[in-house]
């Protein structure tokens, strides 16, 4: 493992960056050569709003938004871009709406669910859904059997980073993709060439970051 991180800026918008970091790391659904670091862009308020505004472009004047599902601690871009593209001064179909963002909870088996007090922001509803990272998808189309489920209709799927351009049979918009980071590589725990060659684990990656072994 790499002990120091590499700066990656958006060539979209360079205040929405992120921090690579080399070796072999677990996430829920596979194995990467790459530790993709978003605290930046997660929690910084004008890291988020620039990564916010980004995102909404793709968004403002072809699809209606009216709530904003976020995944993986994304709660803050997707505050600011319901902001951005609710706001009455810009040319958007969304413009002048009062966009819900919700977060969604996880059964022990894994599943996504809604309470009832949030059902109502889901049920009709035109549902964008956002996430920090995509290496295989398997999280997305989760989160669209669930936003069907419970009566909305899903009009987008977009990311800070995305290794793949479809999840759940949709596309997925993003900042980032493997283009930009041509060394990337994602892999199924039992494919994974890094430990048929015996190279250990260096930390599991979870919504809340890095846990280094």
């Amino acid at each position: 493992m790499t002990e120091e991180f590499v700066n990656l800026r958006s060539r979209k918008n360079p205040k929405a960056r992120i921090k690579l970091m080399g070796g072999h790391f677990a996430t829920m659904n596979s194995h990467v050569n790459t530790y993709i670091d978003m605290s930046t862009v997660k929690t910084r308020h004008n890291n988020a709003r620039e990564t916010a505004a980004t995102l909404a472009e793709e968004y403002k004047t072809g699809t209606m938004v009216e709530t904003i599902v976020c995944l993986k601690n994304t709660e803050v871009i997707g505050a600011f871009m319901a902001e951005h593209l609710a706001d009455t001064g810009r040319i958007s179909m969304s413009a002048g709406n009062n966009i819900s963002v919700v977060t969604p909870e996880f059964d022990t088996m894994g599943q996504i669910l809604f309470r009832d007090s949030n059902q109502r922001m889901i049920e009709g509803k035109q549902v964008l859904i956002l996430t920090d990272s995509v290496t295989t998808g398997a999280l997305l189309a989760k989160a669209v059997e669930a936003v069907l489920y419970y009566g909305g209709r899903v009009c987008g799927i977009c990311a800070v980073f995305s290794a793949v351009n479809r999840a759940a049979g949709m596309d997925v918009r993003s900042i980032f993709t493997v283009s930009d980071l041509p060394d990337y590589k994602g892999y199924a725990a039992k494919d994974c060439p890094l430990c048929r060659e015996g190279q250990k684990l260096d930390g599991i990656v979870n919504t809340f970051g890095l846990v280094k072994f």
